[in-house]
């Protein structure tokens, strides 16, 4: 995926603690015609498929890209009004199941599209995303996006004595054991993370539950309480390079030493005060190509992907067609190429790296797979086992915002603000003045 700047939107969005996704708005150019297929999305990931559509098929689309920030405030009035409403559209996991839920995409399980006919054909959490509460299709994604840690295989070897990813993931497989390998990585000079919020992805999947149930209650699991201790920890043991995530710390931390001078930044030649750098990053798939591979070109081949405590997954795009679209035999063209063409989705995977949810395709592709940047170690099929560990139905619509309010309340214990049951009790009373309907913990 090649969108580094939604991602930072959408990580403003969604955490504070938060894949997929978009470059700044911009179009194919093509006049409002009966003769186009318009296409929305927040990602540019689609600008070389739809090149591939027009040639296969003769005909002109218009593809317009709108910043992750605005996109559900730009597509909703368009959707209901039926007015420059596009044909097709896509969805990032945080606003997915809201729009699922409503008109917006046609039934795909219906007539004449049968997708339920493909359940078998996708990784069953992605399949299972694109479905409403009664069980309708209605859209489809090409990608998987599991999560890991990447980490540095030089530093690897130097503390742990290994650069092997099953024996570092062995290292990390529970939270005792990754704060043995932080305490280990500190009294090297090396953080075990960039901050706190690095492990938000493992609190919140190590008991999968969705965040709401149909009780509408609020489901607060021991580990998400966990989290709080964890993240202090993390603060209080300096495991941490002080480095917000989509900082422009994060991101220098990614290409080597960091200096802290009242604030972590890039080692220049004029640098002083405490260097550190950074051992690892809990990224998903397109971490690999979107956010390191961008800005790790001096460490390029010093990485390796592994399991953490827990396999989570971050973000996705999903597609559908649109309910009140006048084309649908052309959308539903579309959306076909994208999720379901064997002959186009390989040479897709081979050209992008792109993890494809479409087994029938990753089945054939995924022994031969080897990643420079990673050392030669083939990520797709590790992220492909992942994946297979990743409950179905733990997304709410609800999602978005309850993150993002756990998020905040874990950073003001963290920095001392509130004590853990403050912190717990302010986040309660601002998931019940957001949703009303939610009934809190008592």
């Amino acid at each position: 995926m090649k969108r580094i700047l939604g991602l930072v939107l959408t990580l403003v969005l969604l955490a504070g603690v938060i894949a997929g996704c978009s470059n700044s708005a911009s179009s194919n150019s093509g006049k409002d015609s009966d003769d186009v297929l318009k296409v929305w999305s927040f990602t540019d990931e689609l600008q070389e498929p739809i090149k591939t559509f027009e040639e296969k098929n003769g005909v002109k689309v218009e593809l317009t890209i709108i910043p992750i920030a605005d996109y559900p405030t730009k597509l909703k009035p368009v959707l209901e009004s039926g007015v420059g409403a596009p044909d097709v559209f896509t969805g990032e996991i945080a606003f997915l199941k809201q729009w699922i839920e409503r008109d917006y995409w046609e039934n795909l399980s219906a007539d004449p599209y049968n997708a339920d006919e493909w359940s078998e054909d996708y990784v069953p959490y992605v399949y299972d995303l694109g479905k409403d509460s009664e069980g309708n299709v209605k859209a489809l994604s090409w990608q998987t996006t599991p999560g890991g840690i990447f980490y540095r295989r030089s530093i690897a070897k130097e503390v742990l004595g290994t650069d092997d990813p099953k024996e570092v993931g062995g290292m990390m497989s529970s939270w005792d054991k990754m704060f043995e390998v932080g305490e280990k990585l500190k009294a090297e000079g090396y953080r075990l993370f960039p901050d706190e919020g690095s492990i938000r992805w493992f609190a919140k999947s190590e008991d999968p539950q969705p965040w709401v149930n149909e009780n509408d209650e609020l489901i607060m699991t021991e580990a998400k309480l966990n989290y709080f201790d964890q993240a202090k920890k993390l603060r209080e043991k300096d495991y941490t390079a002080f480095a917000p995530e989509w900082s422009p710390s994060w991101l220098a931390s990614m290409n080597g030493p960091i200096a802290y001078n009242g604030g972590w930044e890039e080692v220049d030649e004029n640098a002083s005060g405490e260097k550190t750098e950074v051992f690892s990053y809990a990224l998903p798939t397109w971490g690999l190509h979107s956010v390191l591979k961008l800005n790790a070109e001096d460490t390029a081949g010093d990485w390796a992907v592994t399991t953490g405590p827990s396999p989570y997954f971050w973000g996705g795009t999903w597609l559908g067609v649109y309910s009140g679209s006048k084309k649908k035999d052309l959308a539903w063209d579309f959306v076909k190429m994208m999720t379901h063409d064997e002959e186009f989705l390989t040479d897709w995977a081979k050209d992008t790296g792109d993890v494809l949810s479409y087994l029938p395709v990753t089945n054939k592709i995924k022994d031969d797979f080897s990643e420079e940047f990673l050392g030669g170690q083939n990520n797709y099929e590790f992220f492909l086992e992942e994946a297979k560990k990743i409950e179905p139905g733990i997304v709410t619509e609800y999602d978005q915002q309850i993150d993002t309010l756990l998020g905040s309340k874990v950073t003001e214990y963290v920095d001392g603000k509130l004590t853990k049951e403050e912190a717990i009790q302010e986040f309660y009373k601002a998931v019940e003045n957001a949703y009303p309907n939610i009934k809190t913990p008592k």
